[in-house]
């Protein structure tokens, strides 16, 4: 494992996004062991990774670790709080429990064009659909917010998002966030052997729509666990019995993104954000799951 103190060159911009350089920001500070992943080449034709029982006890401790992330912002997450603030909690607790956050300089050495993301979280507020840049906005009563938490911990990868409704919000957008959430459950409800996850995007989309919103295409779950991003995409829209046959010992993540309305998004200029064209609302949830012999275990629950 690669650190800042020899990674990053002293007139570089910081890690930590704050657009000073480093040897003017955290290195002047003394923190100077922020972990960077190791640049991992990506194999043509990586195949789904069965993960052994070593390797399933280590992603779930480390899911565990998440989801303990994930309550702590619960518990502190309100109107007033900025998401940098977020960020913030998540880095230190992270690292107080001997991990790392995983999405911190992620892209880095990877041959990207847009930068390494120089957060520890995502947060998508409002029509922010995934990949959102934590800043120093605060949070007001009527905003919807996703917060995006992955832990690294000893090379073992957790992944896991919740909704969070702050203030007062119209009833069509409560209904956005419950809807999402129901998404999520009736997908994993599908995770067993022999069943494909065309059936998980068919009972998604099919629930979605049903209730007047739309499944964002251009993004999916994944398997992960040895690695941040593994194969398979899992799709949050598609046609029964078709894609790949789920088997038992995969390792993937659920987190369908439901638009309020037009499924189309872009990217913004920093390479990461992604916002509904149309401007509406988006919410997303998502679990790690365990398929199991007769069905699944949801590691981040």
């Amino acid at each position: 494992m690669k650190t800042a103190a020899n990674t990053i060159p002293r007139n570089a911009p910081c890690w930590c996004g704050s657009g000073k350089k480093y040897k003017k920001c955290h290195m002047e500070k003394g923190q100077k062991q922020v972990p960077l992943p190791e640049t991992k080449p990506k194999p043509k034709g990586r195949q789904v990774i069965i993960k052994t029982e070593t390797q399933i006890e280590g992603i779930r401790k480390s899911s565990q670790l998440t989801k303990f992330l994930l309550d702590m912002v619960e518990e502190r997450i309100s109107e007033g709080v900025t998401s940098n603030e977020i960020d913030e909690w998540v880095y230190r607790e992270t690292l107080a429990n001997g991990a790392i956050p995983a999405p911190l300089n992620y892209g880095h050495g990877q041959g990207r064009r847009r930068m390494p993301f120089p957060k520890s979280v995502c947060s998508s507020p409002n029509n922010v659909i995934c990949h959102g840049i934590p800043n120093n906005q605060a949070l007001q009563s009527g905003d919807i917010v996703n917060i995006d938490v992955t832990c690294d911990l000893d090379g073992y990868f957790g992944d896991a998002s919740r909704m969070f409704i702050i203030g007062d919000v119209p009833d069509r957008t409560r209904e956005l966030v419950e809807v999402t959430r129901e998404c999520l459950e009736l997908g994993i409800e599908q995770v067993c052997p022999s069943n494909t996850l065309g059936d998980i995007g068919h009972v998604i989309q099919q629930h979605a729509e049903k209730h007047g919103f739309s499944v964002v295409r251009d993004f999916a779950g994944h398997g992960v666990g040895v690695e941040f991003h593994e194969p398979p995409q899992v799709l949050h829209y598609g046609q029964p019995g078709t894609g790949v046959t789920i088997q038992e010992n995969m390792i993937f993540t659920i987190e369908p993104m439901i638009n309020m309305g037009s499924f189309e998004c872009r990217v913004l200029g920093d390479g990461w954000t992604a916002v509904t064209v149309d401007g509406e609302l988006s919410a997303q949830w998502e679990h790690t799951l365990l398929v199991t012999e007769s069905g699944v275990e949801v590691l981040t629950a």
